[in-house]
Formats: C-alpha cells, sequence, structure tokens
C-alpha cells in the first residue's frame, strides 16, 4: 500500500530527471569529444576537494547501511558498526600514506598498479574477479535493498523498482567520475538529511 503523496512522487521524479539528465547530457559531451579512460576515471580532473569527499561518502553508504546493516544492528547489536568504524581509519592512512605514492607514479587504478608491480595477467584476474563480484554480490544486494526500500513506501511493483534503479545507475555511469561525484554531493546531503530523522524517528519511538 502506497503512503506517499503527489508531492512526494514529483520530487521523486524531479530528482531522478536531473541526476539522469545531467549523466546522459555529460555522456553525449564526451561522445563528441576526444575523452580518454583517464577522463571518464578522474573526472577530467574537475572534481573539487569537496566534491571528491562527499563522492567518497556517498560512494560507501547506500541500501547496505540503512537497510542492511540497520537490521543487523537490530538484531546483533552495535557491533556491526565496527566495520565502519575500522573503514574511517583506514581510509585516513590511505589518504596520507599511500595515495601520495598512487599519484606520483600516475597509478589511478588497483589493476593498473598490478599491472606495473607484477603483470598484466595479474592485472586482469584482479579485474575479472572485482568486476564479477561487484555485479552479482554488491550490485545485486544494493538494486535488491533498494527496489525493496521504494516498493514498500511508494507502492510499486518490486521488479518494476528494480528495472527502474538499475537504469538510473546506468544513465549515471554513462557521464564517468565526472557525473559520479557532482551527483554525490547532492546525493550526500540527501543521505545526511534522512539519516539524522531516521535516528530521531527511531529513537523517538523507542
Amino acid at each position: 500500500m502506497g503512503q506517499l503523496q503527489s508531492l512526494d512522487y514529483a520530487v521523486f521524479l524531479i530528482y531522478f530527471v536531473i541526476v539522469a539528465g545531467y549523466g546522459y547530457w555529460i555522456y553525449q559531451r564526451k561522445k563528441a569529444a576526444e575523452a580518454s579512460a583517464a577522463d571518464f576515471f578522474l573526472a577530467e580532473g574537475a572534481l573539487t576537494w569537496w566534491a571528491i569527499g562527499a563522492s567518497l561518502i556517498a560512494s560507501n553508504i547506500s541500501a547496505e547501511q540503512f537497510i542492511g546493516m540497520s537490521g543487523s544492528g537490530f538484531a546483533m547489536g552495535l557491533a556491526i558498526a565496527s566495520y565502519e568504524w575500522m573503514a574511517a581509519l583506514t581510509l585516513l592512512v590511505v589518504a596520507v600514506f599511500f595515495l601520495p605514492i598512487y599519484l606520483k607514479n600516475k597509478i589511478y587504478t588497483m589493476p593498473q598498479f598490478l599491472a606495473q608491480r607484477f603483470s598484466p595477467l595479474v592485472a586482469t584476474i584482479m579485474a575479472v574477479f572485482w568486476l564479477l563480484v561487484y555485479i552479482f554480490v554488491n550490485l545485486t544486494s544494493i538494486l535488491y535493498l533498494g527496489a525493496l526500500a521504494v516498493s514498500t513506501i511508494s507502492g510499486f511493483g518490486f521488479t518494476t523498482c528494480v528495472i527502474g534503479l538499475a537504469i538510473f545507475a546506468i544513465f549515471i555511469t554513462l557521464g564517468g567520475m565526472k557525473v559520479i561525484g557532482y551527483t554525490d554531493v547532492i546525493q550526500v546531503l540527501v543521505l545526511i538529511m534522512g539519516g539524522l530523522a531516521t535516528t530521531y524517528l527511531a529513537l523517538d519511538l523507542v
């Protein structure tokens, strides 16, 4: 049973159109110009520090956290959050000690590092392995949980929500990291406000 009002649907629609439209526009611009793989993965060097920071946060928060880890926290306790606490420290270590070395040697992806350090075969094995993991584990779980949430509050069919989210993700991905970086700024604001609202409502109901 849907619980959203007409204004809620309008906000969702406008958000999807703006974000997907921006991704498709960047994609068309890249087709018209000569864009390299470095431009796709490095956002043409156009991202500012705050956009990179917001993208880092938004990329690490998804339906896995809002639904999956929240449910695990209810079932198992606060210990489930230890992974995220360690991740924050790990990101600082990587940014301070490892990232400068990668940038100095113009290494932008892990397969590229493995190709330089070992061999192209090792890089290919690693790239294929993680591609399969992301497609069949990460992406499927995120689409499932996201579609489950949208279907529950909107009343749309579960399959329809999965297809809609998949199409939305494809439009964003077409534009490369530049689109992902700047749209993540919007998304991280929505995530933070939604997280604070969810925390308040959850504590208020206890």
